[in-house]
C-alpha cells in the first residue's frame, strides 16, 4: 500500500511540474508575441520620420530627452551627446527653440537645468533653452511638451535606440515629429548600449500601454508659456 502511494505522489509531483512548465512556455510565447507586436506598432509610427543631423527637416523646436546627470551636476555621457547634437542643430538653424526634458523629481537632482547651463555654457543664448522639470519618462516628456508647452512640431533629439519609440509616442499623441539619433558613444560604451538597447522592448510594451489608456503623466499642472515666449522673441 505503501508503494502505491508512493507511485501516486511521483505520479502527481511530475504532472504539477509539466503543468508549471506548460505555463511558464505559454507565459513565455504571450509575452514574446505582445513584445514583438508592440515593438512593430512602434516602429510604424515612426517610420519616415527619422533622419541623419544633415537631412532633418527644420522645426521650430528640439525636444532633447533628459538621461542621467552625474553627481557633480554634469550630464553624464548618453545626456552630453545628446545635448551637442541639439547645440549643432540650433546652430545649423534647424531649430530655433530647445526643450530640455527631464527630471527634477527630488531636490537634489535635477536634469533639466544640467541641460540648460551644458547649453548655455556653450553659447546657446538662455532665452532659447525652455525647462520641463516633469519629464519623468518619454511618454510624459511628449504628452507634456503637446499639452503643456503647446508644441505641435518639433525634432528629437536622443540616442538611436530611443529614437523611435520616442517620434512614436510623440506623433500619436498629435505632434507633427520628426527625429535625428545620436550614435557617438555607441562604441564607448558598448555594454550601456546594448542594455539600454535590449530594454527598449520593454519599453515599448509600456509605451503601448500608456498610448492606448492614455494616462496622465505623474505630473501635469498648468500650461507654459515659455515655448510660445522664446519662438516670438525671434
Amino acid at each position: 500500500m505503501l508503494k502505491w502511494f508512493a507511485v501516486v505522489k511521483q505520479w502527481w509531483t511530475v504532472r504539477r511540474v509539466r503543468r508549471a512548465l506548460v505555463g511558464v512556455a505559454v507565459g513565455a510565447a504571450l509575452a514574446a508575441v505582445v513584445s514583438a507586436a508592440s515593438v512593430a506598432w512602434i516602429r510604424g509610427g515612426a517610420e519616415g520620420h527619422i533622419f541623419d543631423e544633415a537631412s532633418v527637416p527644420e522645426a521650430p523646436v528640439a525636444l532633447v530627452l533628459g538621461t542621467k546627470v552625474e553627481a557633480d551636476g554634469k550630464p553624464a555621457p548618453f545626456l552630453t551627446a545628446r545635448l551637442q547634437l541639439a547645440q549643432r542643430l540650433f546652430d545649423a538653424g534647424k531649430v530655433r527653440v530647445i526643450l530640455v526634458s527631464g527630471d527634477n523629481m527630488h531636490a537634489d537632482y535635477n536634469e533639466p537645468e544640467a541641460m540648460r547651463r551644458w547649453l548655455v555654457d556653450r553659447g546657446v543664448p538662455s532665452g532659447k533653452v525652455v525647462l520641463d522639470y516633469a519629464g519623468f519618462d518619454t511618454y510624459d516628456s511628449c504628452v507634456r511638451a503637446k499639452q503643456i508647452f503647446g508644441v505641435d512640431r518639433l525634432t528629437v533629439v536622443t540616442q538611436s535606440f530611443h529614437l523611435p519609440r520616442a517620434v512614436s509616442l510623440c506623433r500619436h499623441l498629435g505632434i507633427e515629429a520628426n527625429g535625428v539619433g545620436d550614435d557617438s558613444v555607441r562604441g564607448r560604451y558598448a555594454v550601456k548600449w546594448r542594455i539600454s538597447s535590449t530594454r527598449e522592448y520593454g519599453a515599448c510594451v509600456k509605451a503601448v500601454v500608456d498610448v492606448v489608456s492614455g494616462r496622465d503623466p505623474v505630473h501635469l499642472g498648468r500650461q507654459e508659456p515659455g515655448v510660445e515666449e522664446a519662438l516670438r522673441a525671434g
